[in-house]
């Protein structure tokens, strides 16, 4: 059936859009309510959006060639389940269009209907333009005193300010793109920021430096295929931001935690200038990356929005349904909980937030191709009423999908609300950030006391957190640094943030880092303190890329990238961000003596095992699989395990009795791997374990020397002296 929209102007509907200009309208059919977001056929497009408690919409459309002129404004008639829908004949991908969405402007009540304000489609696969922060970007006179502005509307149109939403064309070769389907216990994670990677390169073109068509040149691939990575985790890509605040100071949001288009890929990423050329960039990238091997995982932050709290503007969700969007205080819904810190949260309780969420996911895996999500403060998406549950909406229906429940699950397992802590809290599928991982690992290469027995754990792949509720040991995602907070070279180099650049007096970032400056702050000729710091990079790194579990490098780690000891480095979208491809001898060698060790992590399958250690007898053997030893080549005691002193210990794993299958139901066995730590500050003796008769132990890794050494052969029963805060790697092949 089709409904001829000729006469919608002078329906009483449009009364009440302040005197507007009226535009020619298109002819329009009565579209359907599904899918939502703007679809297009090869013939026309469909429109369709959600609203519970709109009373009107108008669809507006702009001209790609003057994105500030509105060429038509069309009056969406028919509501299917709170679903405004129109179809448009003859409307071609490129189109620019927003809407105009109707109702009470009743802040007390959350109600923010401002039809003077142009709203992003939630379901927008593109977004074009800039937000330049006019005061019409918010729903109250921004320039006013008054401590209850928020309560006075501001009718000024912001159509010429904001974003405009674009209709695509889904279309795309993939050829035969295959994922790479890697393992969760093989995976070697690399956390990158998709500008800052190549922004600096040498020899990548100037056309697609910093841009999604950069990481996938063949520079970049060629890198992290000599590296070793097997995983990319892209930091957020999703359509953000910038702030205002960050512009007035002369910065800018870097990091991208500011999202507004949980469909759209950002459109400052894109060496393409066609409307919507980011999406086509984005899928090359994914299948280029794709045949080389490497999957790619997004970080991706739907916990709350760029729109901020009561104070913050109207871009999209606040002008379209507030109620539905956000969790609102319950007894007084002017203003929005807040358990991200941002000034809002997504309301996960409404079936129809939950859907944009699920809708996303399904998305970007289905039409983009991407292997997995890291979820930014997933316990904000967990939460019930008041607590985060296990069996929450957002993970109940996560596991019910066909789709997502397929792919790489990982969350960063805190938020700042009440009980917002939850490492090792989430169900099976999911994978962590392991934060006691960080922080345990940090304090004992400092020297902290009393550090062992955790230590234990998460080498080991901690079985404290994830082995009681049916989880395997790729559940630990094992990070040192990540890129909130100090860089490796910088937890090694201060004792303190210095963050004055940030324009906020040294005040925001972590104030605890468990950092070591290993005795001067910052920059330094004192060649012994140069020389130590080198080294705890190389334990740091050693015991990160030798752990059970699953590794993750933070880009720029593998040479020793500083950002001057900035550990909240959000809005330096500069060289103090960016990573440096000019580097010095000593990093060079760090980026071999990585390379190197994942090299020794890829073809050692006792380092990144499916199963947790039983450290026990296995098969009817005398021998366990898993040893901790004391320097004197004896198994720990008790009375060793809880002396706040000991700060060295041997891990021997024998892989000669791992009772482990490949996926062709073949026995897997490996060498027998000893890993010695000493992070005391004097050298300790060491006996290497076995009988002088028995095989030689190959020394493999020795932090102290400069890392990796040509395979220096020690008998069984030799003492060797473990340097002061020192690593070393020996193997007893098979």
């Amino acid at each position: 059936m089709q409904t001829d929209t000729s006469s919608v102007a002078e329906s009483e509907a449009f009364t009440i859009t302040h005197n507007k200009q009226f535009f020619s309208t298109p002819h329009s059919w009565l579209g359907k309510p599904y899918p939502l977001g703007a679809t297009y056929d090869g013939k026309g497009v469909n429109f369709a959006l959600f609203s519970e408690h709109a009373e009107a919409v108008e669809l507006c459309l702009f001209d790609i060639n003057n994105p500030s002129k509105e060429t038509a404004r069309i009056r969406i008639t028919e509501q299917t389940d709170y679903v405004w829908h129109i179809y448009l004949p003859h409307i071609t991908p490129g189109q620019l269009y927003g809407y105009r969405v109707y109702g009470p402007f009743d802040p007390e009540n959350g109600l923010l209907f401002n039809p003077s304000k142009l709203l992003l489609d939630p379901y927008a696969k593109a977004i074009w333009g800039d937000i330049n922060w006019d005061p019409s970007m918010f729903g109250y006179n921004i320039l006013s005193d008054k401590e209850d502005r928020y309560n006075e509307t501001n009718n000024e149109d912001n159509a010429e300010h904001t974003m405009k939403s674009v209709v695509i064309d889904s279309a795309f070769d993939w050829e035969d793109d295959e994922k790479p389907a890697i393992p969760m216990q093989e995976t070697i994670i690399y956390e990158l920021h998709v500008k800052g990677f190549t922004v600096q390169h040498p020899s990548i073109s100037e056309k697609i430096k910093g841009s999604y068509a950069g990481v996938a040149a063949p520079e970049s691939i060629e890198y992290l295929k000599k590296l070793g990575i097997t995983t990319v985790e892209l930091m957020p890509v999703h359509q953000f931001v910038q702030d205002s605040h960050l512009q007035e100071k002369g910065l800018r949001n870097y990091w991208g935690y500011n999202t507004i288009g949980f469909f759209a890929p950002h459109r400052e990423y894109a060496s393409s200038t066609e409307p919507y050329g980011q999406v086509t960039e984005f899928k090359q990238m994914i299948k280029d990356l794709h045949k080389a091997g490497i999957e790619v995982i997004l970080d991706v932050v739907y916990n709350h929005t760029a729109e901020g709290n009561h104070f913050g503007p109207i871009l999209s969700f606040k002008g379209i349904d507030n109620q539905a969007y956000y969790r609102l205080v319950e007894d007084n819904p002017l203003y929005y909980n807040d358990f991200t810190g941002t000034g809002n949260t997504l309301n996960m309780l409404h079936p129809r937030s939950l859907q944009l969420v699920m809708d996303s996911l399904r998305y970007w895996v289905t039409e983009m191709h991407v292997d997995g999500f890291r979820f930014d403060l997933a316990p904000a998406l967990a939460r019930g009423l008041y607590e985060v549950g296990k069996l929450s909406n957002f993970l109940d229906t996560i596991h019910q999908d066909p789709i997502i429940s397929q792919v790489k699950l990982i969350a960063e397992p805190w938020d700042i609300g009440e009980g917002g802590y939850q490492v090792g809290n989430f169900p099976v599928q999911w994978a962590e950030w392991n934060g006691k991982y960080r922080d345990c690992v940090r304090k004992f290469w400092k020297g902290d006391e009393s550090q062992i027995a955790e230590m234990a754990y998460r080498l080991s792949g901690s079985s404290d957190l994830y082995q009681t509720n049916g989880r395997l040991p790729s559940a630990s995602v094992n990070f040192i640094v990540a890129h909130d907070g100090f860089t490796l070279h910088d937890l090694v180099s201060y004792n303190e943030k210095h963050n004055d650049a940030n324009g906020e007096e040294n005040r925001d970032g972590h104030n605890e880092n468990e950092s070591w400056n290993c005795g001067a702050e910052g920059p330094t000729d004192d060649k012994e303190i140069i020389a130590l710091r080198e080294k705890q990079k190389r334990n740091f790194l050693s015991t990160l890329l030798l752990s059970q579990g699953v590794p993750m490098i933070c880009s720029g780690d593998e040479y020793g990238r500083t950002q001057n000891g900035n550990n909240n480095a959000y809005c330096q979208d500069n060289e103090i961000s960016w990573f440096n491809w000019n580097w010095t001898d000593d990093q060079k060698k760090q980026f071999e003596f990585v390379q190197e060790l994942i090299r020794i992590r890829k073809e050692n399958p006792m380092l990144h095992r499916r199963k947790f250690f039983t450290g026990r007898p296995i098969h009817g053997s005398h021998i366990a699989d898993i040893r901790w030893l004391t320097p004197n080549g004896e198994d720990m005691t008790e009375e060793e395990w809880h002396n706040g002193l000991t700060k060295c210990t041997g891990m021997l794993l024998n892989g000669q009795v791992m009772d482990e299958y490949d996926e062709k139901g073949q026995h897997v066995k490996g060498d027998i791997l000893l890993l010695l730590f000493n992070s005391h500050h004097e050298t300790v003796p060491f006996v290497l374990p076995g009988k002088k008769n028995e095989p030689a132990w190959h020394l493999w890794i020795d932090t102290e020397t400069g890392g990796v050494t040509p395979s220096k052969q020690v008998a069984c029963g030799t003492v060797v002296q473990l340097a002061a805060r020192s690593f070393m790697l020996f193997c007893q092949p098979a």
